[in-house]
Order: structure tokens, then C-alpha cells, then sequence
């Protein structure tokens, strides 16, 4: 493992991987922002973009903007389903900003929008069991590019609340 901060490998098809592997993440929670906010479409947007990046386009300001938007519909969200929801499809057009980092910041780069959309469903269902499926999913559907990625990096880090909590359990379980 590289010391914290150091430079770490990481290139454009690691990032389209992840960023793809996000948007499927955020994807999978977007109707619970869509249900109590169907005019706004700036998470979708941002799920669209990450998709585009995955698929081969150019990361452009425009991906970073939807992410950004994304985040402020989160902010302005009042159901907290949904605010997890928009969180998610933030993170995943963010992440194909991954900086290459042997910093434990980064995981929660790669891991936010599984972590996020596992927060929104529980939320969602008002049940703290419903977030072990979403990340169990999330755990069968990582490309080789993500646990690859991750063990490059330290540990996700301590904090964060219980999105944090959610992050590294499934580092964790990626990890093992």
C-alpha cells in the first residue's frame, strides 16, 4: 500500500468502469426522488452523464455540473429518501473525478452512490435490513476495476454517519 497521498495508478478504463458501476448503483433508487420530485430532472441527468461517461464519452464540464446539480437537488430535497436518492446520482457522475490518491477519501468516491442508494432504500423501508441487500447487490455487481482500484487505497475512513457505516461495510466485504 502506497503511504496516504501518494500517486496511484489509475486509468480511463478504471474510471468509465466505475463510473458505470456507480450509475447502475444510483440508478437503482432514483424512482424514490422521482416519486416526490417528478419535475426535477437533474439526478437522472447525472445518472445519464456518468452513463455517457462510461460508455466511452469525454469527461467535460457538463458531467462535472450534473454532478454538482444532482447534489443541490439533494440539498433542496425534503423527503429523506429522496435526498439519498439525488446523493447517489451525484456521486456517480462525480466519480469519474477520481483522483489517483492513496487517499482514503477516494473510496468514498467509489462507494458513495452504492452507499447512498443503500441509505435511501432503508430509509424508503424504514428498515436497517433492507441496506444488507442493497450492498450485497452492489458487492455481485462490482467490476474487477472497482476492488482492483480499492486495493490500491487504504481502508475507507471513519465518520461519516451511517452513509459512512455503509461504505465501509462494503469496502470491507469488496476487500475480502
Amino acid at each position: 500500500m502506497p503511504p496516504e497521498s501518494a500517486d496511484i495508478e489509475l486509468s480511463e478504463h478504471e474510471l468509465r468502469q466505475i463510473a458505470g458501476y456507480a450509475a447502475d448503483c444510483a440508478r437503482r433508487v432514483l424512482s424514490l426522488f422521482e416519486q416526490s420530485h417528478p419535475a426535477d430532472t437533474r439526478p437522472r441527468e447525472a445518472i445519464d452523464a456518468a452513463d455517457a461517461f462510461a460508455g466511452g464519452g469525454r469527461r467535460t464540464a457538463a458531467l462535472r455540473q450534473r454532478a454538482w446539480a444532482a447534489y443541490k437537488a439533494a440539498q433542496e430535497a425534503a423527503e429523506p429518501a429522496a435526498v439519498d436518492a439525488a446523493r447517489a446520482a451525484s456521486h456517480a457522475a462525480a466519480a469519474a473525478y477520481l483522483h489517483p490518491k492513496a487517499s482514503a477519501h477516494q473510496v468514498k468516491h467509489i462507494l458513495g452512490a452504492a452507499a447512498h442508494a443503500a441509505r435511501a432504500e432503508e430509509l424508503s423501508g424504514e428498515d436497517e435490513r433492507v441496506a444488507a441487500g442493497t450492498l450485497e447487490w452492489a458487492r455481485q455487481h462490482a467490476p474487477a476495476a472497482v476492488t482492483e482500484v480499492l486495493d490500491r487505497l487504504p481502508a475507507a475512513p471513519p465518520g461519516g454517519g451511517r452513509v459512512g457505516e455503509l461504505i465501509r461495510d462494503l469496502d470491507a466485504a469488496l476487500r475480502a
